[in-house]
């Protein structure tokens, strides 16, 4: 008898929504957005992009944030750079006004201000290293994360254990990063290797036709063999090898001199051991992030913005092995 309600019990477990969802949890997303060199305005976007990609798909759970603690830092006023010899009379009126706003700013550097300045930048580094132990391989394993993403992430981010968390990813879990995520750690080869490509330099802001190097990828998330934006900043990227990387969206020239036929590469993923890897260069402005029709100075249509974050969820998808999609290296791809 005892055997009989044991076997009723389980089926009907089995049977039970709540069962079956439990049977098909979500898999675990950290989400670091700290900085320790520019900070992109976009990133409070992100955050809720993210989150809510997360909560509609319900393929992944943002269980914590990895965020910079709410300290302003003064920071010294810069000087304005020396005035060329060859200056006409606009460029020097320009200057002297700029001179006297320094001028009128260095006034209220008092050392009270410089002194002000220093302990708040200590409580920033001491507050952003707390909140980056979350990303230890330790706390990693303790709270079953299956995914961290570098979320416009920049500089060199103090963590508990930068190569203990590389052969954490090498181990088989994903990761996944946005825009300026490749503006991170310069001076850690490890992580460039893993990343599959480093940040180089950007200028102006330009409208940006991609193309797709696989419309099959689930990054491509249906966008077809074009995509067009009507203003990004584009990441020039070094330190790449294209044997290693597989091309997501690319585009064929130079986005600041269109006449500059080259190679560009824009989205990519890759394995690093087991782990899989998904890297956009995208991701610099809010209109790209949000796709609030009533945002205000927005360029990018909602429609665009709606594609980017398809892109995004595709790729974390696939990062976190609940997509099939192809990491092997095209180097072909022009």
């Amino acid at each position: 008898m005892n055997r009989t309600l044991r076997s009723v019990f389980i089926l009907a477990l089995a049977a039970c929504p709540a069962f079956s969802s439990f049977a098909a949890e979500a898999k675990r997303v950290l989400v670091v957005t700290t900085t320790t060199g520019f900070r992109h305005s976009s990133i409070p976007y992100a955050e809720k992009t993210l989150q809510k990609l997360g909560e509609e798909s319900g393929v992944y759970t943002v269980v914590d944030f990895a965020r910079q603690p709410d300290i302003q830092v003064p920071r010294k006023p810069n000087k304005p750079k020396d005035l060329a010899a060859d200056a006409d009379d606009k460029a020097k009126a320009k200057h002297e006004a700029e001179m006297k706003k320094y001028d009128a700013e260095m006034a209220k550097w008092t050392p009270e201000v410089e002194k002000d300045a220093k302990d708040k930048q200590t409580q920033l580094d001491e507050g952003i290293k707390k909140s980056l132990e979350k990303v230890s391989p330790a706390n990693l394993a303790a709270n079953k994360i299956d995914m961290v993403i570098f979320a416009n992430t920049t500089g060199d981010l103090p963590l508990p254990d930068k190569e203990g968390f590389i052969k954490w990813i090498e181990e088989g879990h994903a990761f996944a990063a946005m825009h300026s995520g490749s503006d991170t750690f310069h001076h850690f080869p490890g992580y460039i290797e893993m990343l599959g490509g480093e940040f180089e330099t950007h200028h102006a802001q330009v409208p940006a036709d991609l193309v797709a190097a696989d419309t099959a990828s689930p990054a491509n998330a249906g966008i077809g063999s074009k995509w067009d934006l009507k203003q990004e900043e584009m990441y020039h990227i070094k330190s790449q090898d294209r044997s290693k990387v597989h091309m997501l969206w690319f585009m064929q020239h130079d986005p600041n001199e269109t006449a500059t036929q080259v190679f560009f590469p824009v989205s990519w993923c890759k394995m690093a051991g087991k782990g899989h890897v998904f890297y956009t260069s995208l991701g610099h402005r809010e209109d790209l992030w949000s796709d609030d029709p009533a945002m205000p100075g927005r360029v990018n249509s909602p429609e665009i913005s709606k594609q980017y974050q398809a892109h995004i969820l595709g790729g974390i998808k696939w990062a976190l092995g609940l997509a099939d999609g192809s990491a092997t290296p095209n180097p072909e791809v022009k």
